[in-house]
């Protein structure tokens, strides 16, 4: 089917890629535990938006200019690492909305989901890495004399995309779950998650242009 080989160990492979952690997860943990299951399921389908732009990429060849233009790759990795940054300092100041009375409950979350949804997607789309991986991966599927290679990345990267998402909403639901039960592990995650973006940030500072 349009030149796409070998889809079982597509599927199986995308399923362990998708239960690694990373920043998409650490940034779904965190929204979740902050906002609800709700939040992590509006920073689950940002990450996916974002998967979508550099699946598209790769078909058209964006992600292949990206790897090979130093520039190109150095802006992006610069903006996606200080935007990392950014993410994990505002989770390191976090608070619960109603910390400070239980009169509070009703209060808003610190953040909307609109802005949840929108700082998912960038999150994903200024990490260069993520560019690499579809451009490495979703070739080793498709089939070199491949009449349409540019539907079949399409076709490859959303059936990778939707099993993310559902991972990712399952993440969402645990995450909430878990900081339902303690008001001090919710303060010491948020702590965790705002250490490990910030670390991300840097690795991703750190990452070299090849």
């Amino acid at each position: 089917m349009l030149g796409i080989h070998d889809l079982p160990l597509f599927l199986v492979s995308g399923l362990l890629l998708n239960i690694t952690p990373g920043p998409d997860t650490a940034y779904i943990v965190g929204r979740s535990a902050q906002m609800g299951w709700r939040g992590g399921a509006a920073a689950a389908f940002g990450i996916s938006t974002g998967c979508l732009v550099h699946v598209f990429g790769s078909a058209i060849g964006l992600s292949a200019l990206l790897t090979a233009s130093a520039t190109a790759f150095a802006t992006v990795k610069w903006a996606g690492a200080a935007y990392l940054v950014y993410l994990g300092i505002t989770q390191l100041l976090a608070r619960r909305p109603h910390a400070a009375r239980a009169s509070d409950a009703t209060s808003m979350p610190v953040v909307t989901l609109r802005q949840a949804f929108w700082q998912g997607a960038l999150t994903n789309i200024l990490n260069p890495k993520v560019a690499m991986f579809f451009l490495a991966f979703l070739p080793q599927f498709v089939a070199a004399e491949a009449p349409h290679k540019a539907i079949a990345f399409l076709l490859l990267g959303t059936i990778f995309i939707v099993n993310s998402t559902i991972w990712c909403l399952g993440v969402a639901i645990a995450a909430a779950r878990a900081a339902r039960r303690s008001s001090a592990a919710l303060l010491w995650l948020n702590r965790a998650i705002g250490g490990l973006l910030i670390y991300l940030g840097v690795r991703i500072a750190m990452l070299e242009a090849r």
